[in-house]
């Protein structure tokens, strides 16, 4: 039963890594840069990210939890559901240094473009496996929709960042 939970409390928490991570590695860029940025008049406040991401992470990690759990544990049957969950997870936690880091619009586009599909085949791979799962990365998928067309129009919007750093 404690090794369960501890179970839980791990796949709960792994999101979370990389999203520190790729916070700390650009967090003395996000507010010079970003701010510079022509931004359309729906963009969140920068103040909402951090409590959107924790609460989006939280929901995922304990998502991949449950179907690890009804797969029973690392099986040949969880090869394809928490293998398009791990790869949707990479490429989330590479957005922000392409982003931030980089500065590379374009390539930060193809990336959230390219995460948006993987979220979705995740979502349909967990469908038959665990309803509950699925339906708590629905929010997930809907910040990323906002977030994927945010990315569009900064990009579109900033043509002198198209090309990656420059100042």
């Amino acid at each position: 039963r404690g090794r369960m939970w501890a179970h839980a409390v791990g796949f709960t928490v792994l999101p979370h890594v990389g999203g520190l991570f790729g916070w700390f590695i650009n967090r003395k860029g996000i507010p010079v840069w970003y701010e510079k940025l022509k931004k359309p008049s729906w963009c969140p406040p920068r103040k909402i990210f951090p409590i959107a991401w924790s609460v989006l992470y939280t929901g995922m990690g304990y998502a991949s939890y449950l179907i690890w759990n009804d797969l029973g544990g690392c099986s040949s049957k969880a090869i394809v559901p928490l293998g398009l969950y791990g790869a949707q997870l990479v490429l989330n936690w590479a957005w922000p240094p392409l982003f931030f880091g980089a500065r590379n619009l374009k390539m930060a586009l193809i990336a959230i473009l390219c995460l948006d599909g993987l979220v979705i085949g995740t979502m349909c791979s967990w469908y038959r496996i665990n309803k509950i799962a699925t339906l708590l990365m629905v929010p997930y998928l809907g910040w990323l929709a906002m977030a994927t067309c945010l990315t569009i129009r900064i990009w579109k919007d900033n043509p002198e960042q198209k090309g990656g750093k420059s100042e």
